[in-house]
């Protein structure tokens, strides 16, 4: 994936979280922009169809109420590089600013743990015990 398919993607979801239509946030990023994206921009924007500069992605993070680490996010895919491809891990560590000798602050290493905390819960054997348990709950009743 292209690293602007990751950002089109993330403003996609953070524009449905938000319940914002593309116009509503097109007119939003005029605030801190020179003018309003149309909502033919805002759509080339979430389909990764254009390029963004640094006042763009401010922008777009704080009409969102996110950061702008979070607009590059993607989950386990390769990222795209005109030069090459950058793996799943080595651009998570990019995005947190890690380097191999130092350490994460508080708001890195929660991060970190949210994410693999999310892999653990998504794995379909951990799914399986937690039925397996709500149905021995029920069949032991209440005292157990």
């Amino acid at each position: 994936m292209r690293v602007e398919e990751a950002i089109g993607r993330q403003i996609a979801r953070l524009r449905a979280e938000r319940r914002m239509s593309l116009t509503e946030l097109g007119e939003a990023l005029g605030r801190y922009l020179d003018r309003p994206w149309s909502r033919q921009a805002v759509h080339q924007a979430e389909r990764g169809q254009r390029s963004f500069t640094a006042a763009e992605l401010t922008a777009l993070a704080l009409v969102l109420d996110t950061s702008v680490p979070v607009l590059f996010r993607v989950e386990h895919e390769r990222i795209e590089l005109p030069g090459g491809a950058v793996s799943p891990e080595d651009y998570r560590g990019l995005l947190l600013s890690r380097e191999p000798d130092m350490p994460l602050d508080g708001v890195e290493e929660l991060i970190v743990a949210l994410h693999d905390i999310g892999e653990v819960l998504a794995r379909p054997a951990l799914a399986r015990l937690a039925r397996i348990g709500r149905v021995a709950e029920q069949v032991a009743g209440p005292d157990l």
